[in-house]
């Protein structure tokens, strides 16, 4: 019997999502047997003290003898869920479940969701930090830009494990996949690329500095927000996007989208909105359009593919799909076993190539990147990034020699 009752709409309760949803997605399970009194007196009092005793005297065991090991947070404050914007921490409820969910599956990792009721940065830094010896990681998720900068930055100075916020750098991570491979598949240079991104936010900010991290020249990449090109000269710009305007556009290129796509190679939408075919017709032939907002492209597909040779977007039911499901799980599996303090720019590049090198015999213009559900990508991320934390002396747990991971 049920204390609590409510009508819902007919039409939902018939909803197979809403049908899916209730009591939520996940639950929490036992791993050890309790059937006796033996198996009692070993998984709690009085054997679970001698446990205690063990770690108080090396915290490095708790790594072995507790669940944080392979356990990370995915923390939230409900400002920038998906495409519904500030909705708040209940409301952001099944997406942190399925975001669990999907480190599970696809990782092997356990996750739980935690949903903040504050959009304090100083708060939500203050909690995490708390919580911190009670996951082997924290991923940070739908929290808004800039807010997020912060944010991420802090705990990551503050705390042994790693912090990822995923809207930044899963996003970076596949899209850095994503073009390697459509390079690779057109002939070109990678380093050569005339890059524009749309979008000066979490992703876009990311999606910049791990493709200058990757080997595209920051002369040769411009970022557009809403107000245009980002360049040295404009005023008013701080923190990070007065930094975005140092690393990038050395010709001080001025202007709104338009001006910015004359002869690009490359278009990386992360913005919203819509982006007209006037601006698109000033691009190099023969280019590539990521057009990534969900769920209405900034360019519809049909669209891009006059202007481009290549074409993405963030959507399940077009080709060539950029999904940050190709990336967390994988990259929090590999920083797990590895038992990294932290994620660095190599492992993130580590990660990117390993989802790329999955499908490199395999590509067509619409097949860059792995399916989602391709169980070769997991894996393959792990062991990338776990040789790369143990290049960049990050990695506590070292398994095997560690092969050379380029960062260019």
């Amino acid at each position: 019997m049920s204390f609590f009752s409510f009508e819902l709409d007919p039409a939902l309760a018939a909803d197979p999502v809403f049908d899916l949803h209730k009591r939520g997605k996940m639950a929490i399970t036992c791993t050890v047997p309790l059937s006796s009194r033996d198996d009692l007196s070993r998984a709690y009092t009085p054997g679970v003290a001698r446990v205690c005793e063990a770690i108080a005297a090396d915290p490095e065991l708790a790594a072995d003898y507790t669940w944080t090991a392979n356990t990370v947070a995915v923390v939230t404050d409900g400002s920038a869920v998906l495409g519904l914007g500030n909705i708040g921490p209940k409301a952001a409820m099944p997406v942190m479940e399925g975001k669990a969910v999907l480190f599970k599956q696809f990782g092997g990792v356990d996750a739980i969701p935690i949903c903040l009721d504050t959009q304090d940065i100083e708060g939500i830094i203050a909690v995490v930090k708390a919580l911190g010896p009670s996951f082997g990681g924290i991923n940070l998720e739908d929290i808004s830009a800039p807010r997020c900068f912060e944010i991420e930055r802090r705990l990551d100075e503050a705390l042994d494990i790693p912090v990822f916020h995923d809207d930044q750098h899963g996003t970076a991570i596949v899209v850095l996949a994503a073009l390697r491979n459509a390079v690779a598949l057109l002939g070109r240079r990678f380093a050569d690329l005339r890059v524009v991104i749309s979008g000066a936010g979490a992703a876009g900010v990311a999606i910049t500095n791990t493709l200058i991290a990757a080997g595209i020249q920051g002369a040769n990449v411009i970022v557009c927000d809403s107000q245009g090109i980002i360049h040295a000269d404009r005023p008013g710009l701080t923190g990070t996007k007065a930094a975005l305007a140092q690393g990038t556009n050395y010709s001080g290129r001025t202007g709104g989208i338009k001006e910015a796509l004359i002869g690009a190679d490359v278009l990386i939408g992360v913005s919203g909105g819509q982006i007209e075919e006037n601006a698109l017709a000033g691009m190099a032939p023969g280019g590539i359009i990521f057009a990534l907002a969900n769920p209405t492209p900034e360019v519809p597909p049909a669209l891009a593919h006059k202007y481009a040779a290549i074409v993405a977007t963030g959507r399940s039911d077009f080709p060539n799909q950029i999904n940050n499901v190709l990336a967390f799980p994988g990259i929090f599996r590999g920083a797990l076993d590895a038992r990294a303090t932290r994620i660095t720019e190599r492992m993130k590049v580590a990660a990117a190539e390993a989802i790329a090198e999955v499908v490199a015999d395999e590509l067509r213009a619409d097949a860059i990147v792995p399916s989602a559900l391709d169980p070769r990508v997991a894996p393959a991320v792990a062991e990338a990034v776990a040789r790369a934390a143990e290049q960049d002396g990050v990695a506590r747990f070292v398994a095997r020699p560690a092969a050379p991971v380029a960062l260019v």
